[in-house]
């Protein structure tokens, strides 16, 4: 790999369609690279004023920028699957997919529009089943890509808790965090290795952004929490976001990047420096983990990504031809 690599490093994008998903932080600074690389670049988000805020940023930094905002709530499967529907109806192929947007640590356990618990339901099944909704038009994509984030969190002792996945019986917010992290980077490690096996075409790629200068912690905990407060007070621990958004921009663009892949920065244990290949954890690494989480995962999520493969961009079924048989 090049010795810090960043945006400078990034091939031309003009010609790619690129969807990320977040209109702020990691995923702001994303598209903004893409965008200034030439890429035609969606943002998928659930706050139309974010999105046009972030749309309208771009532009205004990226002369005859090619970006577009379209809302999603990765809470909502309805949503998802309605998103997925029109780009199917409207785009002939997506060449990148990067599974961003995230919600971190609520102090109360809140739920799903479908029921799951949030960081679950948001950060995994909503990217799992847009990954699958997505997968027609990925797979006519050119080189195509689908990088999905997890975190430093998944380490340690995070696990995919089978016995209490959606946390009812008992909610602590980092641990839960950590398991919709951990399950993040499983399903990338899984969809290489499901596509490799089917022969979809397409590269799925893990990142982190080590400890980067984003709003999850204000967002979500709340800026007066003890982890908001650490983030505002010890701010120079955490590096800007911009930099932290380098391994997945590396992810995403580089030739050097590989499927099946796992990127992050490169310095202090992964908390902060320049792209570089991420340790795995050793709980990323139980493939029969991985296998149950994906199909409890298309349960869940009502998807069938073999089904998705086979779905002809012209079908006029609403999206139902990618819902799991009941």
């Amino acid at each position: 790999m090049r010795k810090n690599w960043t945006t400078q490093d990034m091939p031309s994008q003009n010609g790619r369609t690129i969807v990320v998903t977040g209109t702020g932080g990691l995923g702001f600074h994303d598209a903004l690279a893409l965008a200034r690389a030439g890429g035609d670049v969606i943002i998928a988000g659930r706050n139309p004023r974010k999105g046009s805020d972030a749309v309208a940023r771009i532009r205004q930094s990226v002369k005859h920028a090619n970006v577009s905002f379209e809302p999603v709530d990765l809470a909502d499967l309805a949503s998802v699957a309605a998103f997925g529907q029109r780009l199917r109806d409207s785009r002939e192929r997506i060449d990148t997919l990067i599974n961003n947007a995230a919600v971190m640590t609520p102090p109360q356990r809140q739920t799903t529009t479908d029921g799951f618990e949030l960081q679950f339901g948001t950060n995994y099944l909503g990217h799992f089943a847009l990954t699958a909704h997505l997968l027609p038009l990925l797979r006519r994509g050119q080189d195509a890509r689908v990088i999905t984030l997890s975190s430093v969190a998944a380490r340690g002792n995070a696990t995919i808790n089978f016995d209490d996945l959606q946390a009812e019986k008992a909610y602590r917010p980092m641990p839960v965090y950590a398991q919709s992290k951990l399950a993040c980077l499983m399903f990338a490690l899984e969809l290489q290795r499901r596509g490799d096996e089917a022969g979809w075409g397409l590269m799925s790629i893990a990142a982190h952004p080590g400890i980067s200068r984003t709003d999850l912690l204000h967002n979500a905990p709340g800026r007066y929490s003890a982890q908001g407060l650490l983030r505002s007070i010890l701010w120079f621990l955490f590096q800007p976001a911009a930099q932290g958004a380098l391994p997945t921009l590396f992810a995403a663009t580089s030739p050097e990047a590989r499927g099946g892949r796992y990127y992050g920065p490169d310095r202090f244990s992964e908390t902060r420096g320049y792209p570089g290949e991420a340790a795995i954890p050793a709980a990323a690494r139980e493939f029969h983990v991985a296998r149950r989480l994906w199909d409890v995962s298309e349960t869940l999520a009502n998807v069938d990504f073999a089904a998705a493969a086979a779905t002809p961009l012209n079908a006029n079924s609403s999206g139902s031809s990618l819902a799991a048989e009941a």
